[in-house]
């Protein structure tokens, strides 16, 4: 099978967008458009680039705006803004449509992607879903986002700290502290500031946009996700919609689990 570059830059509506990506331009399964968590970058697929081009994807992660070495969005981001990305690298790599998958606050984007652009997308796969209340978004925006606020460029490095601690918290010990390390870098590597990702997830409304996608789509989580609650009540609002849950895992199930991850993934393309 033939193999692409796996780097490379496409023009965007606000600059230069980064991604990286494997698998053939002939893959049976085609291409499918991977847009990470908030805040990392496009280097949280890593692990799962190569079993995905395995099973027949050509797999194209992107660095969404500020991210990364992705050129930001002019002011404070919206998922909105996010979303208008993935035509201009559809268009470098000469593809006409994908399956877009996003985990976190990138399956907010990818049903934005949906949204905005239904013709450019064959599917969209929503990996951890998160319909909020005004309360949850009342609870964020007292708590989380004040201390995101506080990880900034510090005299002392202590945001690194703080960073490093809370993503190994979340692995508890199921990721290797190498890539624990990796975690930290990916969420201040781009220009933009790292509260930008939750802040900007904690603003969009998937509770109602989830009800306005149109195109084939899947729910995927995993049952040690810190929100897979959300994502059995994002099935409840589209019963419509495929659904799958892998068991264990947490916020790193690329990660902890990329083969059986790789596998949902294809299983549901492979249905389409």
């Amino acid at each position: 099978m033939k193999r692409w570059s796996q780097r490379g830059y496409a023009e965007g509506p606000y600059g230069q967008i980064h991604f990286r990506h494997e698998g053939g331009g002939d893959g049976s399964l085609g291409a499918l458009v991977l847009l990470h968590q908030a805040p990392m970058t496009s280097a949280q697929f890593d692990w799962v680039l190569g079993p995905l081009a395995a099973r027949g994807f050509h797999a194209i992660a992107i660095d969404m705006p500020g991210f990364g070495m992705s050129d930001p969005v002019p002011g404070v981001p919206r998922v909105e803004d996010w979303a208008a990305i993935v035509p201009a690298v559809l268009d470098a790599l000469g593809y006409a449509q994908a399956v877009v998958l996003g985990h976190h606050t990138g399956g907010m984007v990818a049903t934005e992607v949906g949204i905005q652009f239904p013709e450019r997308t064959r599917a969209v796969i929503i990996n951890g879903p998160m319909p909020l209340t005004d309360a949850e978004r009342e609870d964020f925006m007292g708590g989380m986002y004040l201390k995101e606020r506080e990880m900034t460029a510090l005299d002392d490095g202590t945001q690194f700290n703080m960073a490093h601690a809370a993503r190994t918290g979340l692995a508890k010990g199921t990721v290797p502290a190498s890539r624990i390390c990796e975690y930290v870098v990916q969420a201040f590597q781009g220009q933009g500031d790292y509260w930008h990702g939750h802040h900007a997830a904690f603003q969009y409304r998937q509770e109602e946009t989830i009800l306005r996608l149109d195109r084939p789509a899947l729910i995927l989580t995993n049952t040690g996700d810190v929100i897979y609650d959300h994502a059995v009540l994002a099935h409840g609002m589209r019963p419509d919609l495929g659904f799958a849950a892998l068991e264990g895992g947490g916020v790193d199930v690329v990660d902890q689990m990329p083969e059986e991850w790789a596998d949902a993934v294809a299983a549901y393309v492979r249905g389409l």
